[in-house]
């Protein structure tokens, strides 16, 4: 995610201001919304979740190896992860849109799994195909962008306020937006716990370090997992930068 100052700027010089916030909704987008735009008094108006067909098909059983070759009913297993991420856009009252990022590998009747799904769910979806064809292929979902932003009367609201507790702001994103039954600690963590209590950080937001390959905690939980716990090993105390950092699963962290 770009900072606060950089959007700012970028909202004061243009109609439309884009910025990524990195790989999942449940990672990148969550802390976007609810530590960037809550520090900031940011209220986006639209989320693009970017979605490929290869990315489905792994979620929905497919083989690695077997990822470039069309495989309809992977791509059918594998749609319940897409809801999810745009479930959770709509948590935060944010409409979202729809980029399938287009692989030469993709076929028309994939493709068309995809427009089917967001036609039912009423969702705008477009096809994006810049690496091919560069701005050119980026138009249609340029537009779609647009005509969702003018159509939006909703306003932003975040998933949790700073002041909640901090077992309950982790519990909320567990449950809400990875889809887990329950949240453990590790006495490692609990001892944190009492450390945020005592230094009187437990107001500040959540930014949870979490495996990108799943919803939940574990990597080889592919698709919509659900009925999970998420376990949490350790807390983090970022205070220069102003959040806490439950620590799940192991994972190479940036």
């Amino acid at each position: 995610t770009n900072s606060v100052i950089a959007t700012r700027m970028g909202m004061s010089l243009s109609d439309y201001t884009v910025t990524e916030a990195g790989f999942g909704f449940d990672l990148g987008a969550e802390k976007f919304l609810d530590i960037k735009c809550q520090s900031a008094g940011l209220a986006p108006k639209v989320v693009v979740i970017t979605t490929t067909i290869r990315a489905l098909k792994y979620h929905g059983g497919a083989a690695l190896t077997t990822l470039t070759i069309p495989n309809v009913e992977a791509l059918k297993n594998g749609l319940p992860n897409l809801e999810k991420h745009l479930e959770n856009a709509k948590l935060y009252n944010i409409t979202p849109v729809i980029a399938i990022n287009k692989f030469y590998s993709d076929s028309d009747e994939e493709i068309q799994v995809i427009f089917d799904l967001a036609h039912k769910l009423n969702i705008k979806v477009a096809l994006s195909d810049g690496w091919a064809k560069g701005g050119e292929g980026a138009l249609d979902l340029a537009t779609k962008v647009i005509e969702a932003i003018e159509e939006n009367k909703s306003e932003f609201k975040p998933l949790y306020q700073w002041d909640q507790d901090v077992m309950t702001k982790i519990d909320t994103i567990a449950k809400k937006i990875y889809g887990a039954e329950k949240v453990e600690y590790s006495p490692k963590a609990r001892k944190d716990l009492k450390t945020i209590l005592d230094l009187e950080l437990d107001n500040l937001p959540i930014c949870i370090a979490k495996t990108q390959k799943s919803l939940s905690d574990d990597p080889l939980l592919l698709g919509r997992p659900s009925g999970f716990t998420l376990n949490v090993r350790e807390i983090q105390i970022a205070a220069g930068a102003g959040f806490l950092i439950p620590i799940t699963g192991e994972m190479m962290r940036m």
